[in-house]
């Protein structure tokens, strides 16, 4: 299909990222993939996640190949919707970041870090993705193009709201069908999802914003001090609620 929208979100870990792909599968137009670089980023880093043996042997791990075939493939639909982590590009030529379209989704590190480590025991400043969202972010705007970030709070205070500029934003009309989705999984679910969806597989829509009311981990602090700069720089582009 001539002229399709390939259209990848490039989000860091317990982002809501999941619940956006099915967001975006609702909707008419759309075919959605699950982060296609996953195999190629376990076998490049050798990062220990959970299940990664049974991600690489179910997965193609030539990230360029991936990049090659998969994101820039022929188009089955007139949008081409690729959930992925900005850090499973390691490693790989972005120069194709230039011929796709790209949105960002961060989330606040004081929120996201404990809920990261209860996956990763010890993350570090690579598993956030946030390096990469900003060097994305920092080429968006060299090149003088209009940076789309959504922040995971303001999805979830005003889904429809912020959805509907993040849809004016990269020129697709908004459809009211990204609003909910059927509980479960999900066929275009990756073969991690036992390990990191259970939230929401139980989900049919956003769930409620709700303040972490837990003191934030005393051995995580340090990291966070790293990250709070990089998630000031995105969040200054974030669309927020209520506008």
């Amino acid at each position: 299909m001539p002229g399709c929208m390939k259209l990848s979100m490039w989000s860091g870990p317990r982002n809501v990222s999941t619940a956006l792909m099915y967001s975006f599968r609702q909707r008419s137009d759309t075919l959605v993939v699950d982060e296609p670089l996953y195999g190629h980023y376990l076998k490049v880093t050798g990062a220990d996640h959970p299940g990664a043996r049974e991600v690489m042997e179910h997965m193609d791990c030539d990230g360029e190949r991936v990049v090659r075939e998969v994101m820039l493939g022929p188009c089955e639909r007139p949008v081409h919707f690729f959930k992925n982590m900005a850090h499973h590009l390691a490693g790989l030529d972005r120069s194709f970041l230039r011929e796709i379209t790209n949105l960002l989704l961060i989330r606040d590190p004081r929120e996201m870090l404990p809920s990261l480590a209860n996956q990763i025991p010890a993350p570090s400043l690579r598993d956030t993705g946030l390096r990469e969202q900003v060097e994305i972010l920092e080429a968006l705007l060299k090149r003088g193009a209009e940076p789309v970030v959504l922040d995971a709070r303001e999805v979830l205070l005003d889904p429809a709201g912020v959805l509907r500029r993040a849809c004016a934003k990269l020129g697709l009309p908004f459809e009211e069908a990204m609003l909910s989705w059927p509980s479960g999984p999900k066929p275009e679910d990756g073969i991690w999802a036992k390990h990191w969806y259970h939230n929401v597989h139980r989900s049919t829509t956003f769930g409620e914003y709700r303040p972490k009311t837990d003191p934030f981990p005393e051995r995580l602090k340090p990291l966070l001090e790293e990250c709070r700069p990089l998630y000031g720089q995105l969040h200054r582009y974030a669309i927020p609620a209520g506008e």
